[in-house]
């Protein structure tokens, strides 16, 4: 995923960066908006999302779950290709029309250079790539053709629903120790999305767009770093650099060398 592919599988893709927690956001949404809306990001939609808040371990059981509602704003190209997640404590950019890298990770240092400008963030305290890539074979092919042997899994005599292989690395990025999540998911279905993401606000992909049953397979690596790290974009370019050098890596590591000649 570094040289640009001509039949690129990457189907949606989301950099992120979490920062010290600004209660206080809406207060500033307008000026961040209107720095991206001028740099090529003009629609805006507030979005307000529930979640369940269950009590951790050692509280008392009497403390019910509390359902807290969270703001965030979407900072979107006006052909929804792609676009900005902004929270009160971290802000993603995300695409469902990715092309290389070198055009993918200024866009996060774009956005996250605008809150800086608005709110003065004292440090950034997670950094992150992830890539969800679509194997879809073609009728003389199969999900096979394009993993490695040790992601065929097992044969047994009922049809699987699914399978997925996941597995955990811990990792030397530029500055700190990073955490790569590399999952297979394979099923016959249409072509969606993990249940943690979603591409809120963009437009599939038309090559993407798989409505109908077919066999196919998700490779998703997410790989991040958790440190305080100082707001230099200098420096935090270096080290998601270092975050997507290691996923091209384990990218390559799971798929074939007919996979990447198709997909070239």
């Amino acid at each position: 995923m570094s040289e640009r592919m001509s039949n690129a599988p990457v189907y949606y893709a989301l950099a992120q960066a979490h920062f010290n927690p600004v209660a206080a956001m809406s207060n500033y949404v307008d000026q961040i908006q209107d720095r991206l809306r001028r740099e090529g990001y003009p629609l805006f939609e507030l979005q307000q999302i529930t979640q369940l808040v269950v009590p951790g371990p050692g509280r008392a059981q009497s403390v019910e779950p509390q359902v807290t509602h969270v703001r965030q704003w979407l900072i979107t190209r006006s052909d929804r290709t792609s676009g900005f997640i902004l929270a009160p404590s971290a802000i993603t950019y995300h695409t469902t029309h990715y092309d290389t890298h070198n055009k993918f990770i200024p866009e996060l240092l774009r956005g996250l250079a605008a809150v800086h400008e608005a709110v003065t963030l004292e440090h950034v305290s997670r950094l992150g790539l992830r890539y969800l890539d679509a194997v879809l074979p073609s009728a003389d092919e199969s999900v096979e053709d394009y993993l490695v042997g040790g992601l065929h899994g097992f044969e047994f005599d009922p049809k699987p629903v699914y399978r997925l292989t996941e597995s955990v690395f811990k990792t030397k990025t530029a500055s700190a120790t990073g955490t790569l999540v590399a999952r297979v998911l394979r099923m016959t279905s249409p072509l969606g999305f993990p249940p943690d993401i979603q591409p809120s606000g963009l437009k599939t992909n038309p090559k993407f767009d798989v409505k109908e049953d077919r066999a196919h397979a998700v490779i998703d690596t997410d790989h991040f770093v958790e440190d305080r790290m100082p707001i230099d974009i200098d420096t935090l370019r270096e080290q998601l650099l270092s975050l997507h050098a290691t996923i091209k890596s384990v990218f390559r590591a799971m798929t074939t060398d007919h996979a990447h000649s198709a997909w070239s």
